[in-house]
């Protein structure tokens, strides 16, 4: 009896392995390629934007750019119609990890501990806010890494985000096929 036991443990087992790596051969239809519009409305959405910001960088000597944004930019111009790309969420989104970076820089200081927590504590607050940006996951590392402080989170985080999202409501808007936001 303890053999056939044993023995079902075993299947057991083996059936859950199989199932869990299953799960990993995909199975469903690649997405299909972006028109040719909608990427020439990205590129052009992507392209004004960070060249606004770079501008703006360049004349004031204040860094409005950072490198999360160039993310926010392909998610608004390009699947503007996304949860994930709605002013709510890059707003929302860039703010809370901006904190999370900032406050945990303060706390800890540079470090693989400082970096993997906030990571982490950003994907989970903004994941019960409701506010989940892709982009802003970046975010507590260039803080981190750059030793940034509090001002950060107005220039470039607030602001860079509020722009990003009114190139959004200007670009997208032009094409008759396209509304944003889908929601605020």
């Amino acid at each position: 009896m303890a053999d056939f036991v044993r023995l079902q443990e075993k299947d057991v087992k083996n059936h859950r392995l199989k199932a869990y790596l299953a799960k990993m051969s995909g199975g469903g239809h690649a997405p299909s390629r972006t028109n040719f519009a909608d990427a020439l409305t990205g590129a052009a959405g992507g392209l004004l934007c960070i060249f606004v910001l770079l501008c703006l960088t360049n004349y004031t000597g204040t860094p409005w750019l950072m490198a999360s944004l160039g993310g926010s930019c392909v998610l608004v111009f390009v699947v503007w119609n996304a949860p994930l790309s709605q002013p709510r969420n890059i707003i929302g989104g860039h703010m809370i990890s901006a904190f999370i970076g900032v406050a945990m820089y303060s706390l800890l200081g540079s470090s693989v501990i400082s970096i993997s927590l906030a990571v982490g504590l950003t994907i989970f607050c903004m994941a019960l806010a409701g506010v989940i940006h892709p982009p802003a996951g970046a975010n507590p590392i260039i803080i981190i890494l750059g030793g940034y402080g509090w001002s950060y989170l107005i220039m470039p985080v607030f602001i860079g985000a509020v722009i990003i999202v009114i190139f959004g409501l200007l670009i997208n808007n032009l094409r008759q096929t396209r509304k944003y936001p889908q929601f605020w």
